[in-house]
């Protein structure tokens, strides 16, 4: 596959050769096919990166490239090895740092920061000489470096997963193989992860081959592959891969939203409400043309705002998979329920809740409401509260201080009572694998005390709703993610109730499983006036929520309707731009002496926030012309929640600092 000189120019005629072969890779667990068939090859000096939902083949793939995993078919070479043997992987070990998928896995728990790197740096024969500067350049980079003395155990997750990488580069590998690094982790680590990585490939040289299951991150990558089922959907640099499904977004809105939605779902196949707004994929790159599609869908509605927009990677994913299913199996509308159809008042009231462990504060007078038919996100980076609270609310937490109501009930005096009235899925679904479908049904509806006609009704109810016509009598654990994750929400709802708590609900769904799960989650709030309580790390999930509250710390520090807290930070920050370079982390340093602190590596461009755009972009451009580096193009780019959320946390930061230290996130 050719490589753009757009975004490769940059590299020298060695960051072509091939770290990495894999041909006819095949791997089977017993009867289960992992892998399929999988061809791809890594270059020297980029970042690679495997994109795709759990189950997809990823691990399976790294491992085998890392030299701990055997496969059945196919080959894999690493730095022209073929690595088919135990004694064919230890000669490449040396050259290799893996990082496996989980948070701190590959780490002891009763071990020192300091002392975990200093283990695995004698590990990897790094010599003392040189342990104590890279050490310290390392802990600098990632934070760490106020946390010398802590256990692992003791770290956020985030913390974890960078103590976890500086293990891994420690003894600076020539590939870094990353399984998942970001999963799991709150936005600012995820940021300052490849602020980290982008620094070392273009200081160090070295390759990078990552996997991830967030769709935005694809567009950090110099060239993908997207996997899904263990096969290889698409591949090549994003530009390429984008360019295997022509069409544009259009976003708008329209009332009634239910009605709109409707009728564009007879047209097309990709519609998408995010709040007030709808997203549409339409299969025409002519943006005029676009437009009048829309508009010949909607008939008598008429849209107001409308955008045309390039479609991002995600929604080119989606259109990919859909290419493989032969129909949509998430119902056009909920069936007739007997559950909350009252819209009016409130469903979740907390006020001034702090919660104290000793002398240590992890809730600090938090405030909000949710009206009942709002979907109402609660971020926040790891170890900032959001659990403690949602505990406070379902009644299995008592506040220090503070009072709340949920559904009505006294969060202090009437637990069981809000058991009765709520509906909570947590991250593992709460499902028993070795039931059907039905009987997990049954089963939770009988927990609750329903009677067999109430339970007959709500069977129905579920299957329809979420989509389980034909699943009835499967295993659940044979149930694809996304069949599963539904099934766990309908057991959730399966006693009707007026509040829904959701804890990381889509983590490993693949792109398509979340956006039918979405579509769900909107009508039950618009149609059934469920409130619905989310905690996502996805953020461009939380573009689907009503309202969001960001904590830090134990407070809440924004909160508001997802285009406000946008509007907002634009008015601080100014609007976001981004530079197409041939020397990218050149740019960067020269872009950032010539005072645009807000500027950030993503992928192979460069993202800067610009308060007067006509006066900063010149300034930019001639900075980076005086430096020797061409620029390509500069363009505007819409603000995005994660952008919000780092904004935030990284400003609160930087309040905190000692003076003279500034903090910077990619």
């Amino acid at each position: 596959m050719n490589t753009s000189p757009t975004q490769h120019s940059a590299l020298s005629p060695q960051h072509f050769d091939c770290v990495v072969k894999v041909s006819g890779f095949v791997k089977r667990y017993k009867k289960q096919v992992a892998v399929d068939g999988v061809d791809l090859e890594v270059r020297r000096g980029e970042i690679y990166g495997l994109i795709g939902p759990d189950g997809s083949g990823k691990s399976s793939l790294m491992k085998a490239m890392a030299g701990v995993l055997t496969y059945d078919e196919g080959t894999v070479e690493v730095f022209g090895t073929l690595v088919d043997s135990e004694r064919a992987a230890e000669r490449v070990k040396q050259r290799i740092g893996f990082l496996p998928q989980g948070l701190g896995l590959n780490l002891y728990p009763d071990l020192s920061v300091e002392e975990n790197i200093d283990f695995f740096a004698r590990l990897r024969l790094v010599p003392e000489q040189e342990l104590a500067q890279r050490k310290a350049r390392l802990l600098a980079m990632t934070r760490l470096d106020k946390f010398r003395d802590r256990a692992m155990k003791n770290l956020s997750g985030g913390m974890k997963q960078k103590l976890g990488l500086i293990c891994t580069l420690i003894h600076e590998p020539e590939l870094a193989i990353l399984d998942e690094p970001t999963t799991g982790v709150d936005p600012v680590s995820r940021r300052e992860f490849w602020a980290i990585l982008a620094e070392l490939l273009q200081e160090k040289g070295m390759t990078a081959l990552v996997s991830t299951a967030y769709m935005d991150e694809a567009e950090r990558f110099h060239r993908l592959a997207f996997l899904s089922g263990g096969k290889v959907l698409a591949s090549g640099m994003p530009t390429e891969v984008r360019s295997l499904v022509p069409g544009s977004i259009v976003i708008f809105e329209v009332n009634p939203q239910l009605e709109a939605i409707a009728l564009l779902n007879k047209s097309f196949r990709q519609v998408e409400s995010l709040g007030p707004l709808l997203h549409v994929f339409t299969g025409t790159a002519d943006q005029s043309e676009a437009r009048v599609q829309i508009e010949a869908a909607l008939g008598d509605l008429v849209p107001s705002g409308i955008r045309v927009d390039q479609p991002e990677l995600e929604d080119v994913f989606v259109a990919l998979l859909l290419r493989n299913t032969e129909h949509k199996e998430t119902p056009g509308g909920l069936p007739t329920s007997a559950g909350v159809t009252n819209h009016d008042g409130s469903a979740i009231e907390a006020e001034g809740l702090i919660r104290d462990f000793g002398s240590f504060r992890a809730v600090d007078r938090v405030s909000f409401r949710v009206k009942q038919g709002e979907i109402f996100g609660l971020l926040g980076a790891n170890g900032a509260g959001k659990t403690t609270v949602i505990k406070m609310l379902n009644g299995i937490l008592s506040p220090t201080e503070g009072a709340g109501l949920v559904a009505g009930a006294d969060m202090k005096t009437a637990s069981g009572t809000i058991k009765q009235r709520i509906g909570y899925m947590s991250q593992a679904f709460s499902l028993y694998m070795d039931l059907t479908v039905e009987e997990n049904i049954r089963l939770f509806a009988g927990i609750y005390g329903l009677d067999n006609s109430a339970m007959n009704k709500r069977f129905q109810w579920i299957v329809g709703m979420a989509g389980l016509s034909g699943y009835q009598s499967s295993l659940t654990s044979r149930l694809p993610m996304g069949v599963r994750q539904r099934l766990a929400l309908g057991c959730a709802l399966v006693h009707s109730p007026r509040v829904l708590f959701l804890d990381e609900p889509t983590s490993g769904v693949d792109p398509l499983g979340r956006r039918r799960f979405w579509e769900i989650l909107s009508r039950l709030a618009r149609e059934e006036g469920v409130a619905i309580l989310i905690t996502t790390h996805y953020m461009s999930e939380a573009e689907h929520c009503d309202n969001l509250a960001l904590m830090y710390a134990g407070r809440i520090v924004a909160e508001g309707a997802p285009a406000d807290m946008k509007h907002h930070v634009e008015q601080e920050a100014g609007r976001l731009f981004e530079v197409v370079v041939d020397q990218p982390g050149l740019a960067l340093a020269h872009v950032r002496q010539a005072g645009l602190r807000g500027a950030a590596l993503f992928g192979s461009k460069l993202h800067v926030y610009c308060r007067d755009p006509v006066r900063d972009k010149a300034c930019a451009c001639r900075a980076l012309e005086e430096s020797g580096v061409r620029v390509m193009s500069v363009s505007e780019r819409p603000l995005s929640l994660e952008d919000v959320f780092v904004y935030h946390v990284m400003k609160l930061e930087q309040a905190e600092q000692p003076a003279g230290r500034h903090v910077v996130a990619a």
